[in-house]
Order: structure tokens, then sequence, then C-alpha cells
């Protein structure tokens, strides 16, 4: 490769191994910072008082599986955390109390308060005055929807709010944790807002069909009027309206100045409840200021940081003190401490430092347009090898999962850096169905699985080719969840078009899939059908046998690797060992790896670095690019662990009424 006498190869771990540090969090008191480090190999949450050195810091949790995320009560007395098991993403919210030490190795003992089996547990509010309180979801009564109940973290002690007989997906609470709005969907996938007041039925007062959105980002400061983000009618970019909880009468607020993206995201003061700024989600990210003093600041450390995104991760109660991470698309991310009341900046740690040491070798992200199939405009982004001339160069196509309401962004990015460190470009299509293009795009991709959709991810290619960026025999596929059903398809579909493909936790069978959703889905099944047909009628039929790439295996000649957890609940196993099945059966080129601990990606450090170290030398085989060829003796030994004897691979499809139904799919495994 050209660029092997230039750019070092830079070791995988240091984009995908655990970080030094990160996930800074500062107690709201401003008495405490929190952090995730490694304690036995996986990342745990460690505290440090204020003034204290980082090694000066103690570990409170000791799990063993990678946490959801992490945060302080707001009376600065206990952590909160969401952890599954084994990526089954049965969630369970945890609390710790970090200043009671009772473990051998002074660990606090941390308290699972939703330890229920099989039932997934919903945050949807953190009381504003009780900060003893949540107010959560629990799916123990019925496992496709969730009551309401409130929570006490210093007990654990539960009270029964509201029995979900209705179809409600979800709760809205107000400044003084006033149960106000309800969210229900029917069977046909609308969607409704009701109005909540005690002792009386609940009211509609604004209703969506299953193709527009609707939801609540917040309150106004007397909580006479509930901020909605909605897209309904003629209305094709989500717009922020004032919405009366009482009456449905709507205003609009604000849109996209530049009537380009849908409306971001709304910032609130917590203190003065009143809105501090807006942002929308364009090739970069645009804030509009309502607060002069928050723009102040925002202003400084943008002159502080020229060509650097600012973004806020944490602050005391009173805003007093905030850590904010600097980061671009070459740039790793740097924690600072910003005293905002003198604007004083304090370096608090850097996550990766060995990689920040050679991020000079790191390449631009570029944001890219063109025109698919049909006429319609794509835009993503192209990341070209640093040092490398834009011309004949092997291309991994990444497809981002979803499909609808995910996008990519421009940013730093550890798997776009390591392709692009091993000599490949590197193309992130937003194609049709992405989220924050509106809902005419974002619809678009409806009953397009395999066909329009894939055109866009297709005509990313062809335009790279035709422009000589991408050398043709050299051009390989690559995504997780949707991201992987792409791959799948692409190597089903145009099969000319790839040289390799690279599956992560994707569907190969959409009847299978739509079969196996977990039970807390229901209510998005109709939003599934119409995505990609209903299996209840003869055309849905149709139209998903034709998306499948299953049914389209003979086609599949290229070689293929694909990756998946055994717990996956939104990707079953059975996906992935259908697919397996069939290529081998027909003697086509396919590797398989399999965590028996992973879900719906690999969260695991040893299971990622395997992923990883198996991922670039199937590239390096068969687009040519560069590969880091030792692999260390633990990551060897789970890697050989990890990988499949296809010949033992067993699956039965279900011999149900809907394939019964399809004389079509005749399929032996």
């Amino acid at each position: 490769m050209p660029a092997a006498d230039k750019i070092p190869l830079i070791d995988r771990s240091l984009f995908f191994g655990n970080p030094d540090i990160e996930g800074g969090q500062l107690s709201p008191d401003g008495k405490f910072i929190t952090f995730l480090k490694e304690f036995n190999g996986i990342m745990n949450v460690w505290i440090k008082e204020y003034d204290d050195p980082f090694d000066k810091a103690k570990p409170i949790t000791d799990s063993q599986r990678p946490l959801y995320g992490y945060s302080w009560t707001k009376d600065s007395r206990f952590i909160l955390f969401v952890k599954d098991k084994d990526g089954d993403e049965n969630l369970n919210i945890f609390a710790v109390d970090p200043f009671l030490a009772v473990d051998e190795e002074g660990i606090p003992t941390a308290r699972n308060l939703t330890s229920f089996k099989e039932v997934t547990a919903q945050i949807y509010a953190v009381s504003q005055n009780d900060p003893n309180l949540l107010l959560i979801g629990l799916n123990n009564r019925d496992p496709a929807w969730h009551d309401l109940y409130s929570l006490k973290i210093s007990s654990g002690e539960l009270e029964f709010i509201y029995e979900n007989k209705d179809r409600i997906t979800g709760y809205s609470f107000d400044w003084d944790d006033a149960l106000r709005l309800l969210y229900r969907t029917d069977e046909k996938g609308n969607n409704t807002i009701l109005s909540w007041r005690d002792g009386e039925p609940p009211q509609v007062i604004y209703e969506t069909p299953v193709t527009e959105q609707a939801y609540v980002a917040g309150w106004n400061e007397d909580n006479s009027l509930a901020w909605l983000v909605s897209n309904k009618g003629e209305v094709d970019l989500l717009t922020l309206y004032s919405l009366n909880p009482t009456t449905g009468e709507v205003e609009k607020v604000e849109d996209d100045p530049q009537k380009k993206v849908d409306f971001g995201s709304l910032r609130i003061d917590r203190n003065t409840r009143k809105i501090i700024s807006s942002s929308y989600k364009d090739d970069r990210t645009r804030i509009y200021w309502r607060d002069k003093n928050w723009e102040g600041h925002y202003t400084f450390l943008k002159e502080k940081f020229p060509g650097r995104e600012i973004s806020y991760i944490s602050s005391t109660k009173d805003y007093s003190k905030l850590l904010i991470s600097v980061w671009g698309d070459r740039f790793a991310p740097d924690i600072y401490l910003f005293d905002t009341k003198i604007r004083q900046l304090i370096h608090q740690y850097t996550p990766r430092p060995q990689l920040k040491k050679i991020e000079k070798w790191l390449a631009p992200m570029h944001s890219i347009s063109y025109s698919s199939s049909d006429g319609l405009m794509i835009t993503g982004y192209l990341t070209i090898p640093n040092e490398m001339e834009s011309r004949n160069l092997p291309l991994v196509v990444l497809v981002h999962g979803g499909p609808k309401g995910p996008r990519d962004h421009w940013g730093y990015n550890p798997l776009v850096q390591f392709l692009a460190n091993r000599g490949y470009a590197v193309l992130q299509p937003n194609f049709r169905a992405s989220g924050g293009f509106g809902k005419s795009f974002m619809n678009a991709g409806d009953l397009q699985w395999g066909k329009l959709m894939q055109d866009d991810i297709s005509w990313g290619v062809k335009h790279l080719l035709n422009e000589g960026v991408a050398e043709p025999s050299r051009v390989g596929i690559m995504g997780g969840s949707y991201g992987g059903y792409a791959t799948l398809a692409g190597l089903a579909f145009t099969p000319e078009l790839y040289a390799c493909g690279v599956d992560i936790v994707g569907p190969s069978n959409i009847f299978t899939l739509l079969e196996s959703i977990p039970p807390y889905w229901e209510a998005g099944r109709s939003f599934l059908y119409g995505m990609v047909g209903d299996p209840n009628t003869p055309e849905g039929r149709e139209r998903i046998r034709e998306a499948s790439p299953l049914f389209s295996s003979d086609r599949i000649n290229k070689p293929l690797l694909i990756i998946q957890g055994a717990n996956d609940p939104r990707v079953k196993k059975a996906e992935s060992d259908q697919i397996v099945i069939e290529l081998r059966d027909k003697k086509k080129p396919v590797t398989y790896l399999l965590a028996d601990d992973e879900g719906h990606g690999f969260a695991k450090p040893v299971n990622r670095m395997a992923m990883f170290a198996e991922t670039e030398k199937f590239l390096s085989e068969f687009l040519g690019g560069r590969y880091q060829k030792e692999v260390p003796d633990d990551i060897k030994k789970r890697l050989k662990e990890l990988t499949v004897d296809i010949d033992r691979v067993t699956y039965t499809l279900k011999e149900d009424a809907l394939i019964q139904e399809d004389a079509e799919m005749n399929v032996s495994h």
C-alpha cells in the first residue's frame, strides 16, 4: 500500500481496547468526579474527590458485564447504573452507595432494584423534587407492555401507579413530577397523545399516523405548555411546537432556519426551566442559542479550540462547573473541566492518550452527496486514508443500523479511522429511511429493503467508481444490524459490485426476523410491517421473500464474514445460522464468529478485539489493505473460541402458516 512507508500501523487496541478513562461525571454538589475505568477487565465506575488526582480514585462497581450507562442521583448520594446479562437486553436498574465499602476489596455492594427475570426495566423520569425517586416501567405483568411504577432508590420499594391495558408506550411528567401525558399506539401503528388527570379518563389531544412522529421534549416554566416535536400533516421536517396539554392546541415555535434537516434537540436549564438552545444535525451540528450567558461560554470555548466540536457531558447542579469534551473528525476526545464563573479550563483526562500522541495520522472525514437510481439525492461521508491520493483505492462501504431514526454523523469514529489506517477509503451513506432528513426521506424507505434503499448504497459505490476514487475489484461492504442486512443484500442482489462482506448481527430472513421480535416491541409491529411488508398478506409475503437475502443465497459468491451474539434479542442467532447453512451447503466461502456472552453487538473488550482482529485480516485478504499480524495470546485464544465450525451449524425453519402459504419458499434447513 502507498501509505505503508508514511503512516504507522496503529495498534487495534488503541481503537477498540478499553480506554484509560471515559464517561466522567461531576457529582451534583461538585465534591466528586466519577468515571469509567477498567477493573477486572471491564469498564467500571470509579470515584475521586474533586481536587484529588485521578490516580487516587477507587472503584465502586465490580460488574462483569459492561454497563449501558450510569448517573448520580440529584442529592449526590447514590450512583445508578443499568446493565443486562450477556447482551439479552433484559435491563435491570442498580444502585450503589459510593461511600459504603463492604466487600473484601473495599467495593460497595450494588443493589439490583428491579431483579425480575425476563423483564426489561425502563426509566421514564428522574424526580425533579425527590432525589430518592424514579418513575419507571416494568413488563413483569405482561411482557409486551410496561406498567408504571415509582421506585424509591434507597430501599428499592416499588409503588404501583398505572396498569397498562391500553397499549401505552410512554409517560410524560412535568417539572413537578405530575403525570401529564400518555403515549398510545393502536394495532395499525397510529400514535396518540392523551392528557392525564387523576380520577378522569385520559383524553385524546394529538394524533399521528404510523408514518409521522410526535413526542414531548420538555415543559415550559410553569408547566402550562409542553414542548412538542412533530411532523404532522403537510409539515415534512420535524418542528418544535408548544402544546396545551388540556386543549391540544399547538403553536409553532421553531424549525430549521435553513429548511434542510429535522429539529434536533432542546437544551433546557433545569433551574430556570427556560430554553438554553436548540440544535440541528446537518453535515455538522448547528446550535441556535436563546441564553446569552451560555452562548458566551460556547463562543469562548470555540475560540480556545478552533476547528473542534464542543460537547457538554456533565455539570454541577448550579452549572458552576462543567465537564466538556473537545473532539473532531481526526481528533480523539479530550475532557476538560470548565469553571463557568471565571471561564477557566483545566484538562482532566484523555480517554486514549496513546492514540492522542499519533492522531496526526488520523484521516479527515468529508461530506459527500450523489444521486441514487431514481434521482433522490443521498448525502453521507467519505474518509480518505491520510497521506494517500483519492485514486484507485480499496473501498469499504460502512452501512449504519436502524434503519429508521439513526444516521451517520461527522466526527471521530474509531471504526472509520481503523479502516482508513489500514488503507481503505470509507463511505458512510445516509440512505433513504435514515433519520434527520424529513419524513418524506424517511418514509421513502418503506417496502424498499433490498430495492431503492440498497440502490442508495450501490449508487454511492458507483459514484466513487466513476470519480476514480475506488478500484472496482476492491470494494467491500460492512455493517451492523440493518447494516449487516445491507451487507447480505449487497452480496446477494449486486454480487458484481463487491469483493467481500462483513455482516455483524444482520438479519437474513425477514420472515423469521418478524416472528422473533421481543414481546415489548409489540407496539412497533405495524411500524415494522410498514418498512418491510405485512407477512399476513400475499403482497407482503412476496415483498419479504424478495427482500430476504436468504432466498437469494445462490447469488452470493464472494467471501463473507458473519459475526453474531448468541443472546441477541433483536436479530436472533437463527438469522446467522440460516444463511451460514445455506452458503455452506452451496460450497460458498463463509466464516462465522459467534459469542455466547454477547447480544446485539460485541460489548466485552476481549470479544471486540477478537472480532476486529479477524475483520482486518479478512478485509486484507480480499481487498488488499494492511493488517496487524500480531495478536495477543488472550485474543488469539478467544478468537479460536468464537470461530464456529460451520459443519456443525444446524437450524430447522418452522413450518408455520406464513411459510407454508408461500410455495416459492423452499428452504431445506
